[in-house]
């Protein structure tokens, strides 16, 4: 594990009550149809940094399958006890699936990488999809890159999504948008969302 990696671990390990209060109850129903509407009815979904389970207990409802990790050892015990069924402890770097998902569900999670880090987790991911499977990713809209608040952050904007992505063969960038933040009072914070094809 890298030292970034780590310190940012620890911050959602340590503030795991205040984070949960803070997004487990957020309305994301917008961001889930465009990524849904591209997976059949009870498709295997991997929610990829999953937080307090906001997301997983959502698709859970819906009759998707879910596979739920997350690095934060806290906050796996909060989205277990949220969703109903066991969230792995797991880091990006050590996802070796193949070919298991039929989407990947990435919502404020890869942010947390570095960009040097990302070619290899995006490969990754690529790995876990079945063929036509579909990526969500969601990262702050920007050019910063460093430690804001105890955690480090990547921003992107569409140009530097589109040149990461060119370094994946496999995937294809097939919609973007930017919206502001769906929490009350930080509507002003943008974020870019992202839908990404497996083409082969």
């Amino acid at each position: 594990m890298t030292q970034t990696m780590n310190n940012t671990l620890q911050y959602y390990n340590t503030h795991a009550a205040d984070f949960t209060q803070d997004t487990q109850f957020t309305d994301m129903s917008e961001k889930y149809a465009p990524f849904l509407s591209r997976i059949s009815s009870g498709g295997h979904i991997l929610d990829l940094g999953c937080g307090a389970g906001r997301d997983t207990k959502a698709f859970l409802e819906m009759g998707y399958r879910v596979t739920a990790v997350d690095g934060s050892e806290e906050l796996c015990r909060i989205a277990s006890a949220f969703t109903g069924q066991m969230v792995h402890q797991m880091l990006f770097a050590d996802m070796a699936w193949q070919k298991e998902f039929d989407g990947v569900w990435a919502c404020s999670s890869l942010l947390h990488c570095s960009l040097e880090e990302l070619p290899d987790i995006l490969q990754k991911v690529s790995d876990s999809l079945k063929a036509n499977g579909v990526l969500y990713v969601s990262f702050k809209y920007g050019d910063y890159a460093g430690w804001r608040n105890g955690r480090y952050f990547t921003n992107l904007t569409e140009q530097t999504l589109g040149e990461l992505l060119e370094q994946i063969p496999s995937l294809r960038l097939a919609e973007t948008s930017v919206t502001g933040d769906v929490r009350p009072g930080r509507e002003q914070e943008l974020w870019l969302n992202a839908i990404v094809e497996k083409i082969k």
